[in-house]
């Protein structure tokens, strides 16, 4: 009787077995980790804490699936069709948003996310998109708007559910202002707010009107972040429902446990090909 380890050895049993490994797309022993994840919100002592774009082209991570852009009803409490006053509220009536990067790769979609700051139901939850291309890339306003906030000092423009005071004077005391990420963040006149996040040189200032494509900076990777990318959030001020923010964060930086809810920014870009 053949000994069946030397049968396995024979070139023509390799031959099918690296056969059926190509067939069948199997590499053993290799596992895709997900994408890190980055935040608008937290300070950070790492190498970005105060940098932005060198340049360099950051390696590109596997686009997420963008086929099905759902939204968790309880994420919004607000009005389902057109107010009095004209200003549209619901995100299905939405128009005129373009994406903010010529080159659209989402690194991290809006959803749950471990590592995330924002939490939903007791888990982590992005509470924006993460679009990355190279540092230094152009990025471009989403939507027609007004200039809210340009730089650092942006907490006040973020929707937060309570008082700064504290956060504020920690800031100020230790002197953390430079740790922040480098935020724009743009009243889109239709009752939204646009959030960019993590820029590295900022080409516009607070009360600049702005078109839908105009340059608002460079992509970079100021604050919490691991490489160069945009973080792009998208809410109502005015809406009624709410996130919760990671213990461990709040009790940390002295900011409110909770911040107005965020929608799926995918729901109102163009669909990507």
């Amino acid at each position: 009787m053949p000994d069946p380890v030397r049968v396995l050895r024979t070139p023509v049993v390799a031959a099918l077995l690296i056969a059926l490994v190509v067939v069948l797309g199997v590499t053993p022993g290799v596992t895709i980790a997900p994408s890190p994840v980055g935040d608008v919100l937290g300070e950070v002592s790492g190498p970005f804490a105060d940098q932005g774009g060198t340049g360099d082209v950051i390696a590109p991570a596997a686009p997420a699936a963008t086929a099905a852009h759902t939204i968790d009803p309880h994420l919004l409490a607000i009005e389902q069709d057109e107010p009095a006053n004209g200003i549209v509220r619901a995100p299905h009536q939405l128009r005129g948003y373009a994406w903010p990067l010529s080159q659209v790769r989402i690194t991290q979609p809006f959803g749950p996310a471990r590592g995330a700051s924002a939490i939903l139901d007791g888990k982590a939850f992005h509470d924006g998109i993460d679009l990355a291309t190279f540092c230094s890339d152009r990025v471009l306003a989403a939507h027609d708007g007004v200039v809210l906030a340009a730089g650092r000092r942006y907490d006040d423009f973020l929707g937060w559910k309570g008082d700064l005071t504290a956060y504020f004077d920690r800031l100020d005391t230790l002197g953390l202002w430079g740790t922040l990420p480098i935020v724009v963040v743009i009243d889109d006149g239709n009752g939204y707010r646009s959030v960019y996040a993590h820029m590295y040189k900022l080409s516009v200032k607070v009360g600049d009107i702005l078109k839908a494509g105009a340059m608002i900076g460079y992509e970079g990777a100021t604050g919490h972040a691991t490489g160069c990318h945009l973080h792009y959030g998208l809410f109502n001020p005015d809406a009624t429902g709410v996130m919760g923010i990671d213990p461990a964060v709040w009790q940390k930086m002295l900011l409110p446990d909770s911040e107005v809810a965020r929608i799926d920014p995918q729901l109102v870009f163009p669909k990507l090909p």
